[in-house]
């Protein structure tokens, strides 16, 4: 399952509690509680995440991953479709953004969109 896929990444995103899924930038665009964890762009070549300060060292090194434009500076990385990462990898990526956006919405919101407190 690529998700570099529109079809994928919608699915795979919507499956997790209280997202929603907006057209902006160009690009198809995954939020939780209104704050953006995962961008899609929408020729399908690119996807950007949040990642924790070593995972950002580690990934920045690979080929095919960058510093995400407009967001580096919070710890985000912009994954080409050729980058030296499975599917598995992608998946985990994504879950982790989301986990570490989800996590500083206030426990209130978090309960209200089904997120474990």
């Amino acid at each position: 399952m690529s998700f570099f896929e529109r079809a994928n990444f919608d699915a795979f995103t919507t499956g997790l509690a209280g997202v929603t899924l907006v057209d902006q930038w160009g690009s198809r665009v995954a939020k939780v509680g209104d704050k953006v964890f995962a961008v899609l762009n929408d020729d399908g070549a690119k996807i950007a995440f949040k990642v924790s300060e070593e995972s950002f060292e580690i990934l920045t090194a690979l080929d095919g991953v960058g510093q995400a434009p407009y967001f580096a500076k919070r710890k985000w990385v912009a994954a080409s479709s050729t980058a030296a990462l499975s599917d598995a990898e992608v998946r985990h990526y994504l879950k982790r953004s989301y986990d570490l956006v989800a996590a500083g919405l206030t426990k209130k919101l978090r309960a209200d969109l089904g997120i474990p407190v």
